[in-house]
């Protein structure tokens, strides 16, 4: 598989150069190409759209003005389906707009109001919702005041800026701490958006709401209850997707939005089937649990797994596994393969590790195994 990094490639850079070229009279077009390409390649995927953005913005007029009038017209015609396409002499889409956002977003402030549309138009043809965040860490109240009217803008793409581009924790992206403190002011913006038609707008939010929940649990809880009220199926899974952190660590607010309460079972049994795993083979095992409850019980089952850390110590994962009503009394026998193998998130550790399972966000059981690495 070709590296990600390639996004940004000697093609795109010479594409670019086409669109400068056309709307800039005394481009110096060999300069550009050659302080970019002779370098670009020893680059990973940031540094090479940092390096295109420094000379876009070396090669644009110093005029703000004039700026936006040639970014502008570098855009690809198409707002609506090309922001998962390469650029082509129509102009500049897809990832190829990363760097202009970036001209705008370090290079735009001073010309605030009309740096923000600018970012709006390129989001039409990719998303300005890294460029954005220098103009919220800036000025956030006059960037909110901007965006919030984007809320009900025509295009989807806009739409989902007002969300994804205010993300707190946003990966990849720096930081928002004003929002990561209080959440506030995006609540109204969220809750505008939570209905949209648009899944691609609706997954946003939930992964917005998720960010909040990493600092404020107890606000997105009670937010989960409160929409979940009259909620169609659409908002359900929204809220499902947003609140996948708060149900996975078990908290008892999150949980209760989704009729989830306290589990009235017994474990009778927790089995590990392969108390030695081979590095590369699965983790096998089994549990059986009956229901102490006279009346029936959703129940939502996760497991854990104890990972031995360099030092010793064990850290606990935690992995969906099922949901099912458990009736009055019931007995269920359920089982379970886990493949230890090679993920680029983790590295394993030779010895002793543990296994448990969260029910409805309480945990329960505890058996071993021992992996062995080769």
């Amino acid at each position: 598989m070709e590296p990600f990094k390639n996004v940004f490639s000697p093609d795109l850079v010479r594409c670019i150069a086409d669109h400068l070229q056309t709307h800039i009279t005394k481009f110096d077009r060999r300069e550009f190409e050659s302080g970019i390409l002779e370098t670009l390649e020893t680059l990973e995927f940031k540094a090479r759209a940092q390096l295109i953005a420094d000379h876009i913005h070396i090669a644009l007029p110093q005029d703000h003005g004039e700026r936006a009038r040639v970014l502008y017209a570098m855009l690809h015609p198409d707002e609506e389906d090309h922001a998962n396409q390469p650029s082509d002499a129509h102009g500049i889409c897809g990832w190829g707009v990363q760097p202009l956002t970036t001209v705008v977003g370090q290079h735009g402030l001073q010309d605030f109001d009309r740096s923000l549309n600018l970012l709006k138009e390129m989001t039409k043809r990719s998303s300005s919702e890294f460029g954005i965040r220098f103009f919220l860490l800036a000025d956030q109240k006059r960037a909110l005041r901007i965006m919030t009217d984007w809320v009900h803008d025509p295009n989807r793409h806009v739409r989902r800026l007002v969300s994804e581009g205010t993300r707190p924790r946003l990966p990849w992206a720096m930081q928002l701490p004003q929002l990561m403190n209080d959440p506030s002011p995006m609540l109204p913006i969220l809750t505008a958006l939570r209905d949209d038609e648009e899944e691609y707008v609706r997954r946003s939010v939930a992964n917005h709401l998720n960010d909040i929940a990493k600092d404020h649990p107890d606000l997105v809880a009670e937010l989960a209850n409160q929409w979940m009220v009259g909620a169609d199926p659409r908002r359900q899974k929204l809220l499902r997707h947003a609140c996948r952190t708060l149900i996975k660590q078990g908290h008892t607010g999150a949980l209760a939005a989704f009729g989830l309460g306290k589990p009235f079972i017994k474990l009778k049994e927790l089995t590990v089937q392969t108390p030695v795993v081979i590095y590369g083979d699965a983790l096998k095992f089994s549990a059986i649990i009956c229901s102490t409850s006279s009346k029936p019980q959703l129940l939502v089952m996760d497991y854990l797994v104890h990972f031995r850390k360099a030092n010793g110590q064990l850290a606990a994962k935690v992995f969906k596994w099922t949901k099912f009503t458990l009736p009055p009394g019931e007995t269920r026998t359920l089982s379970r393969a886990h493949s230890i193998r090679p993920i680029t998130t983790r590295r394993y550790y030779e010895g002793r590790h543990e296994l448990s399972l969260r029910i409805n966000g309480r945990d329960f059981g505890e058996a071993r195994f021992d992996l062995i690495m080769p």
